[in-house]
């Protein structure tokens, strides 16, 4: 596997931006709506400063943790994204092989376009199993079964998608097909034909958009089409988390709390942590940025469960500044399909190659030992009380 020649996440988002037809970037890149919450979890950070130790010397900090019962080698985990295979065709088997490499987990989502057995089998590391209602409980059901069976060791539940998100972009020329029609060819042709590169890796790929992770007792593997019908109408409540802990006994983590009284349900529902999720700004717009509410939700919650934070995270000082608000682990989405993109799966590694050096960076100049002591008093942020 050759070296991603990149050296920030900014840099391998203009290099994805060249190699990427427009509408597969912009599906990247964009939210909902106004992109009012996109644009707030990235803001947010620019708001936390960090709060440096004078001579005090840490050059080597250790940056391991432990997550869902797992020793990672940094507080990182790649996020679960759908239709990443279009960003590159090594998709989540790429994500999920660097994962490995790096020495932490790869969470794949439902709308995965590679097979959770087949992403299991490459991943050389811990994979978490996101789940949507995909096909309604019935298909909940069996992609708990296929999940635990492929060896996926926990699993991320998202509660913060019941309805249909209005994704604007879409109706503007930024959206992408559910499947290869001689239409299609012939109205994506403009954009991409200007990207040969790209286009020869779909064709070769054999012009996959399918989501094999997503199936029917009775009609087997479902379209993307009537994949993403079936999540909305059947999306997951408080009382569905009863008969998933019967059939899954592994970790379990809530994905899409935002409050600290659904902080304080979860835990009455027996979950093993949460994640501080808006969707990356891909649901409800206008909510508040995930690294806002932490502080909070890690007040109600305390040592009860772990706390993982997703969104907006660009640099290891981000990763830095959401461990001080509270955070165990953060998870990565756009950074890393930006270098997936970019450089296949070499541009995922070099990613998190960047994420460990950064983070490592950070702490020996803020004087701290570890990402374990890291807390609020290395940061100012204006929401925290003195």
């Amino acid at each position: 596997m050759s070296r991603a020649r990149f050296n920030s996440v900014d840099q391998a988002q203009r290099l994805a931006k060249r190699r990427v037809p427009r509408s597969v970037y912009r599906f990247i890149e964009g939210g909902t709506e106004g992109e009012l919450t996109v644009r707030a979890n990235r803001r947010v950070f620019d708001d936390v400063t960090f709060r440096p130790r004078a001579a005090v010397l840490h050059p080597d900090p250790d940056l391991s943790t432990s997550v869902l019962g797992h020793q990672l080698s940094m507080p990182v985990v790649v996020a679960p994204a759908g239709f990443i295979r279009l960003a590159h065709r090594d998709g989540e088997i790429g994500a999920a092989r660097a994962a490995g490499r790096a020495g932490t987990a790869a969470a794949v989502s439902t709308l995965s376009s590679h097979d959770i057995v087949d992403i299991t089998a490459n991943a050389g590391g811990p994979v978490w199993y996101q789940l949507y209602f995909a096909g309604g409980r019935a298909g909940a059901e069996i992609a708990i079964d296929r999940a635990r069976d492929a060896g996926c060791s926990a699993l991320l539940v998202t509660v913060d998608l019941a309805a249909r998100a209005g994704r604007e972009r879409s109706l503007r020329g930024g959206g992408i097909p559910t499947r290869v029609t001689l239409k299609n060819a012939i109205a994506y042709a403009p954009e991409m034909l200007p990207r040969p590169r790209w286009l020869f890796d779909f064709l070769r790929d054999g012009m996959h958009l399918a989501v094999p992770n997503v199936r029917s007792s009775i009609d087997g593997p479902l379209d993307v089409a009537a994949a993403s019908r079936s999540m909305y109408g059947a999306a997951p409540t408080w009382a569905d988390f009863a008969w998933i802990r019967e059939r899954w006994n592994g970790p379990i983590a809530v994905k899409g709390v935002m409050t600290p009284s659904d902080a304080r349900r979860a835990v009455d529902v027996g979950v093993d942590a949460i994640i501080v999720s808006n969707h990356g700004g891909n649901a409800l717009d206008g909510v508040s940025s995930k690294l806002r509410v932490l502080p909070e939700i890690c007040s109600a919650v305390g040592d009860d469960v772990e706390v993982l934070v997703d969104g907006g995270i660009r640099r290891g000082g981000d990763v830095v500044k959401a461990l001080a608000l509270g955070a165990r682990c953060v998870l990565i989405g756009r950074a890393y399909i930006w270098g997936l993109a970019a450089a296949g799966e070499a541009g995922v590694a070099r990613v998190l190659e960047l994420m460990h050096d950064e983070i490592a960076r950070a702490l020996a100049l803020l004087g701290c030992p570890s990402v374990a002591a890291v807390d609020r008093s290395y940061v100012d942020a204006p929401w925290l009380s003195p």
